[in-house]
């Protein structure tokens, strides 16, 4: 008897009847002799709704309030879904993330795991029932309900999988795998059967919405196999099919891998503004008391470049959260200015984050070349460059991004799969 986990985000719980097809194929695994636990997020929209509406009481909400509204929505969809599995006679119980327990630190919005106890679980487990789990959610050490941030249910899904030590953890979704790019950019995209989980960390930090970042870091760290797979296909397919299916994130080492192609996908992301702190002084520490504030803020910082020194100044640039703009540029005028000196501050939040992904770039030369070819023949001009083993991320401005994405999937020949250059 296996055990896996399951995963099904807001759009595979956005109805009735959807909540009922999740139940339908949840049964299935159970039928076919697996223990399973599932994780669900808040019905599509709702988590939006719920946060909108504590705007309209207070324009700047507490974060622990914040947390405890936003925290509902998944508590209806474990209730929903717990019930829709009972009548269909499988025996199950919900759980939210408090009473699993999922401990956190208390960063309320952005709250990270700590650990997981998963005593609970085992024990209705035990009792042959399907455990359905609140995903996003957890508790701190005072007690109060904290949140891992947008997309936690990954995040969630793959940290109990880990702590359950689950055969593998199952992320149903609005889309059938890991694609070379997003689809809706270009129709031509391939599916990808198979993607390291090197290669998926560096297309999730650079954009790519199939998975949230942390729950990759969870998976890559733990050596949990997960597997991306459609929600919206027949929830009777066969669990052989059906587990075969999708995108697998693998290891690098695994054998199937030694002839990995060079670039697997192009990311890009339009969620990252760009600051500039001008006339710095150009001596050691300076960029530490730059970013120190920022980081202790909660802020995360992502490319970072400084320009050549003019006559003892230089230019610091970094990109952050779109979301996080304001609060970077209270950072810096009220923390960082008055110790470091230098201004005025620049902002673009108009900016957009493209990169190229493949853990064969490490061995190869090229592909940064290719990339700026590509993209100065359309007359796309680049703003900042950042390397990596296995990504090349350029910023450009946002009103070029579909292009740079078509112009560099056909660079690269993606619409025939990941391939070498």
């Amino acid at each position: 008897m296996s055990l896996i986990v399951h995963k099904y985000g807001g759009t595979s719980m956005g109805s009735p009847e959807r909540i009922r097809n999740v139940a339908r194929r949840v049964a299935k695994w159970r039928q076919a002799g697996h223990q399973v636990v599932v994780i669900v997020s808040a019905m599509s929209g709702e988590t939006n709704r719920l946060l909108a509406l504590a705007k309209e009481v207070s324009p700047r909400p507490d974060p622990r309030e914040l947390d405890v509204i936003a925290t509902t929505g998944e508590q209806v969809s474990i209730g929903l879904l717990a019930m829709a599995l009972k009548d269909i006679g499988v025996d199950a119980v919900s759980l939210t993330g408090w009473q699993v327990a999922v401990h956190t630190d208390n960063s309320y919005m952005k709250a990270r795991i700590d650990t997981i106890d998963d005593f609970r679980i085992r024990e209705e487990l035990k009792r042959g029932r399907v455990v359905v789990v609140a995903g996003f959610q957890g508790v701190d050490p005072e007690g109060n309900i904290t949140t891992l941030g947008r997309g936690g249910s990954d995040t969630s899904a793959v940290a109990i999988a880990a702590a359950l030590h689950a055969d593998e953890c199952l992320i149903f979704t609005d889309v059938d795998g890991v694609y070379t790019t997003d689809p809706r950019i270009v129709p031509e995209a391939k599916r990808l059967n198979s993607i390291s989980f090197e290669e998926m960390l560096e297309l999730a930090s650079a954009g790519s919405k199939v998975l949230q970042i942390r729950s990759v870091e969870f998976a890559g760290k733990f050596k949990v196999p997960c597997r991306v797979l459609s929600s919206l296909t027949d929830p009777d397919l066969p669990v052989e099919v059906e587990a075969v299916s999708g995108t697998l994130i693998t290891y690098e080492d695994d054998p199937k891998m030694m002839e990995k192609a060079l670039v697997s996908g192009i990311a890009a992301s339009r969620s990252d503004a760009k600051v500039t702190l001008h006339n710095v002084p150009d001596m050691p520490g300076v960029a530490s008391n730059i970013l120190g504030p920022i980081a202790e803020a909660n802020i995360e910082v992502d490319m970072i470049v400084q320009n050549v020194s003019v006559e003892g100044k230089t230019d610091f640039t970094f990109t952050v959260p779109r979301g996080d703009l304001e609060n970077t540029l209270e950072v810096l005028n009220k923390k960082v200015i008055p110790v470091v000196g230098g201004g005025p501050v620049e902002t673009n939040d108009h900016i957009a984050k493209i990169s190229v992904v493949g853990i064969g770039m490490r061995s190869h030369s090229g592909v940064a070349s290719r990339m700026f070819k590509a993209l100065s023949e359309e007359g796309i001009n680049i703003m900042m460059i950042s390397t990596s083993e296995i990504k090349v991320s350029l910023v450009v401005d946002e009103k070029y991004t579909e292009l740079a994405v078509r112009v560099l999937h056909h660079a690269f020949n993606l619409e025939n799969g990941p391939s070498e250059v």
